[in-house]
């Protein structure tokens, strides 16, 4: 039996999660469910970072300014990922994005991460 929720429960669920301490990060290859291959090192070094959101509004909710990821050479980046902690923490969630490959050190912005509760297809 399917379950769905009005666009009002859906905002109420993502304004929660929303507590001002969502974090992005950057993966080499599907995080699963657990965060699994977080890129990792570099100069300066990669890590996380603090997400701003808006409020939500018709069941999801947009970053409200770019972010940016310090990302090392030779690093090609699949994934993004929600975190509730700047290291270590609750993986929240995933977002398979286009290849990005980093011949050198450089930087990912993240300009769109929009967060929405839809019904998983799998």
């Amino acid at each position: 039996m399917a379950q769905e929720f009005t666009d009002f429960a859906k905002n109420f669920m993502l304004d929660a999660l929303d507590t001002g301490v969502i974090y992005v990060s950057a993966h080499t290859a599907t995080p699963g469910l657990t965060g699994a291959n977080e890129v990792t090192g570099g100069t300066p070094a990669y890590a996380r970072q603090l997400a701003g959101y808006n409020a939500a509004s018709g069941g999801s909710m947009a970053l409200t300014a770019t972010e940016t990821l310090d990302i090392p050479s030779g690093v090609t980046v699949s994934f993004l990922g929600i975190w509730d902690a700047v290291t270590a923490g609750n993986f929240l969630g995933q977002v398979d994005i286009a290849d990005e490959v980093f011949g050198s050190q450089g930087t990912l912005d993240v300009t769109a991460l929009t967060l929405a509760l839809d019904q998983d297809p799998a």
